[in-house]
């Protein structure tokens, strides 16, 4: 299946238009731009660059710049209403503003009574969708229709995560159907979970890519709607691939999937049998264009493929399991709210939020799993029947920066999958490593930026709360999502380790120097930085040389860490390092850049130095290390 290089006119992925309506204000912003930016940079405005405004600019993973401002220069050309190509202000015309999304919820391990509980209980209070764990990943194959008595099948759709074993829990499903009784089983809406290109990447279990074919052929033949496939893009969001990346390598997978079921059925039934699952973060605009722009991409390959009526796929968001933190876990409520907020806006048909506790072990923290699920369903529950999200079909729809970020992202993603054909097609990219390759490189960008703590994890490498319970021996085990805080909450399983074996924390004595105008900033900033690295702050105050060498013996520490202003270093910090290391001290740090002392030597230098800029994770594994945690 061919796919051309460049997009056709009208594709859904035009050219920014010509700036033909300037922006009479913007010259004025722009000096006040270069005003504010002069006076905080402590520079002549003449050093500045003809366009200050790019020293505010952003750059994603992807290489693509968010601009400070967004006017009518970075206008795009209206698009066509939702329910028509290219599908990006939604797939149906004609869906309930009322209900809005659909509101999901997976129902996991458990006997068939159970999970026809927990069904029951989601739907009457509030899901409308229901995603159902079979097998090894929820409710016994045998149980499968005891799990699925009650339901009623036109009023809740139902996706089914089955992995290995989906073919049987396909059949189960439709001998159940074969003996439901429904005046219109074309309202009946199915996905049987198919996975088995993303399960490959991914490492887990799943059917073989001709079985899903033959599935997806049983699924043609059925009067229920029926889709048999899901390109889980969730699996390359969760190994750390970046928006553009998880757009691209599904819209791979989903040309991998089309090559295949097209031997044998027509391009419209072929279209008809996939959907798309995709992360949604916390990262709001980012999370609406994602939607937006893989609904363009997926279009664009219906277009190219003769069948432009048949490119708007469903698609399913689940809240990142890679931005949801072990540490602090309660803030995930807020992520997982701003994820259901942008999926939603975003044009996601149906929606999962996971639980706030979904990256520890089942009762960590002491809470019920209804608790847990009820705030989850809750989120979305509150956005649409209080906010009201659901009533406007794409209200990100005219907003310059939400259209332009969708056009953008759309490119770039089509570019990654470009070069994912070029390999020879989703698996032999898959094969040759090239994909897992690309992603890796993502991933450790991120991790970079969170290690130098320019990405802040609220609870994990900032505001981190020593005070809260160490976390199980169970809570350390390795996960395949490569969550956003890992190295850190890695450093905090430490501490907490030491803990144990110690009863109490590894410590570190704060020595503030001067006032205290002088001294807090850095004061509060070691301390926080410590913590995040689960190592405890001793802070006595202001001190004398003779009372910082007091101190340090009462406190008994191998670490102490100089605070104060950089004027302050050059009258005192000597005199304190050479106190400490007196008193016992085995490591003397200083808050704040090398510069600030650069006359001491010897016995006076400090051993180190934490500044803002520093790979903390690398800095705080070593102190670790020194205390012997």
């Amino acid at each position: 299946m061919p796919i051309a290089s460049d997009p056709p006119p009208g594709a859904g992925l035009a050219e920014r238009p010509e700036d033909t309506d300037p922006v009479p204000q913007y010259g004025a912003w722009r000096k006040g731009v270069a005003g504010v930016l002069s006076k905080a940079r402590r520079v002549d405005i003449a050093e500045l660059p003809d366009e200050p405004e790019q020293l505010l600019a952003q750059t994603t993973y992807d290489g693509l710049t968010v601009a400070p401002l967004y006017t009518r220069r970075d206008e795009r050309p209206e698009l066509p209403l939702p329910g028509a190509f290219p599908f990006v202000r939604g797939r149906d015309a004609a869906r309930d503003v009322h209900r809005g999304w659909y509101v999901s919820a997976f129902v996991g391990p458990g006997d068939g009574a159970a999970a026809k509980r927990e069904i029951l209980a989601g739907l009457e209070n509030g899901i409308s969708a229901v995603w159902l764990g079979v097998g090894e990943r929820g409710v016994p194959l045998a149980e499968l229709p005891a799990a699925l008595d009650g339901l009623l099948f036109e009023l809740a759709p139902l996706t089914l995560d089955a992995g290995a074993q989906v073919s049987s829990a396909a059949a189960a499903l439709f001998t159940v159907l074969d003996g439901y009784q429904a005046p219109q089983r074309a309202d009946i809406r199915l996905s049987l979970g198919a996975a088995p290109l993303t399960s490959r990447f991914a490492g887990v279990a799943d059917a073989e890519l001709s079985e899903t074919v033959a599935l997806a052929a049983q699924s043609v033949a059925r009067a229920e709607t029926v889709r048999a496939i899901t390109v889980d893009g969730t699996v390359f969001h969760d190994a750390g691939a970046s928006d553009a990346q998880e757009l691209g390598a599904a819209v791979a997978a989903g040309l991998e999937y089309l090559r295949a079921l097209t031997e044998g059925h027509d391009i419209a039934d072929a279209l008809g049998q996939l959907e798309f699952r995709f992360a949604a973060t916390d990262d709001q605009f980012a999370t609406i264009a994602k939607f937006r722009a893989a609904r363009k991409l997926w279009a664009r390959v219906a277009h190219a493929c003769g069948a432009p009526d048949f490119g708007g796929a469903p698609q399913h968001a689940v809240t990142s399991a890679a931005m949801m933190s072990q540490r602090d876990p309660w803030v995930n409520m807020l992520r997982t709210t701003l994820a259901a907020f942008g999926a939603g806006v975003g044009g996601a048909d149906t929606v999962t939020v996971l639980p706030f506790d979904s990256a520890l072990p089942a009762g960590e923290l002491g809470v019920s799993k209804s608790f847990a699920d009820r705030m989850a369903r809750n989120t979305q529950l509150l956005l649409l029947e209080e906010s009201h999200l659901g009533h406007v079909q794409d209200p990100g729809a005219g907003s310059w920066y939400v259209e332009d970020l969708t056009a953008e992202l759309a490119a770039k993603a089509w570019a990654f999958m470009q070069e994912l054909e070029a390999e020879g097609g989703y698996l032999a990219a898959l094969d040759s490593g090239l994909l897992a390759e690309r992603i890796a490189a993502t991933k450790a960008a991120r991790d970079s930026d969170v290690a130098h703590r320019k990405t802040a994890v609220t609870g994990v490498n900032e505001f981190p709360n020593l005070a809260e319970r160490p976390l199980s021996a169970a809570a350390r085990t390795p996960s395949r999502v490569a969550r956003y805080g890992a190295a850190f909450e890695a450093l905090r399983d430490r501490s907490d380790v030491y803990l144990a074996a110690n009863g109490s924390r590894p410590k570190a004595l704060l020595v503030p120097l001067g006032t205290v105008a002088e001294h807090n900033v850095r004061v509060t900033f070691i301390a926080n930085l410590l913590a995040s690295g689960g190592i405890e702050s001793i802070n006595p105050g202001p001190l004398d040389v003779a009372g910082i060498a007091s101190a340090a013996q009462e406190a008994d520490v191998r670490i102490a860490v100089l605070c104060g202003s950089d004027a302050r270093y050059g009258a005192e910090a000597g005199a304190a390092v050479e106190a400490l290391r007196a008193a016992g001290v085995e490591t003397v740090l200083l808050a704040g850049a090398a510069k600030a002392v650069a006359e001491l030597s010897g016995t006076q230098r400090p051993d180190g130095f934490l500044a803002a800029k520093i790979d903390a994770v690398a800095a705080l594994s070593g102190l670790l290390e020194k205390v012997g945690a």
